[in-house]
């Protein structure tokens, strides 16, 4: 048994970068599409809204309703999202400049 974990591990650690160990350290994508990368909440649609965590039809809208943001946490700042939402999704967001 000692010896299957051993090959067991060798294996993992030999596996390309995508499905080794770096595949536990990589940040999860913040929404299936967008390759890992945050969601602009200046540019971002409302269905990509609705696909955050805890984001339905009438968040969407309010998010919508009050761009332009200049840094995410102002969601809370402008009452739109409670803290414990923005809690949930502020690794998920940005607010980009253009």
């Amino acid at each position: 048994m000692k010896r299957f974990h051993v090959i067991a591990l060798g294996l993992w650690l030999l596996l390309p970068c995508s499905m080794g160990p770096s595949l536990l350290l990589s940040p999860a994508p913040a929404i299936a599409g967008h390759k890992g990368e945050p969601l602009d909440l200046n540019t971002a649609t409302a269905e990509q809204l609705k696909a955050l965590p805890g984001i339905g039809e009438a968040y969407a809208e309010k998010i919508i309703q009050g761009r332009p943001y200049a840094r995410k946490d102002e969601l809370v700042q402008k009452n739109i999202l409670s803290r414990g939402k923005y809690e949930g999704i502020k690794y998920k967001i940005v607010a980009k400049q253009k």
